[in-house]
């Protein structure tokens, strides 16, 4: 595994973690690739804009992101990690705790910085 691209990838997912606690939409739009796919861990496909606007609006606040298991593929000008989560916040004023395995597909973007072209979340029983 190339070292260099695996360390880009290891900082990316570190910053995407930190700009999900601070709910830093000028991060998250960095990392977010425009024509990004969501899949919720309820199912529903989700959009850039959807993710942005629920950190933006204060609907989804997260106090706590605690990383591990993560596991990194690389493909060329394409990583795939997978990595669990526990997350402690809230969503819409309601407890949202749970421990979740979150799958992103990152990609090089035009401006040869990675961002998150595909993003799936699953919850852990």
């Amino acid at each position: 595994m190339n070292k260099t691209v695996e360390n880009q990838i290891i900082n990316a997912e570190e910053c995407l973690r930190q700009a999900m606690l601070a709910s830093d939409v000028r991060v998250l739009n960095e990392l977010l690739a425009p024509e990004i796919l969501i899949t919720s861990h309820l199912g529903e496909l989700l959009k850039k804009q959807d993710d942005i606007g629920a950190h933006e609006s204060g609907l989804i606040k997260i106090h706590e992101l605690e990383p591990s298991e993560q596991h990194i593929q690389l493909h060329g000008e394409v990583a795939i990690v997978s990595v669990r989560m526990k997350i402690t916040g809230s969503y819409n004023g309601s407890p949202a705790n749970g421990d979740f395995r979150f799958t992103r597909v990152w990609a090089v973007s035009s401006s040869g910085s990675w961002h998150i072209v595909a993003a799936h979340i699953g919850k852990i029983s």
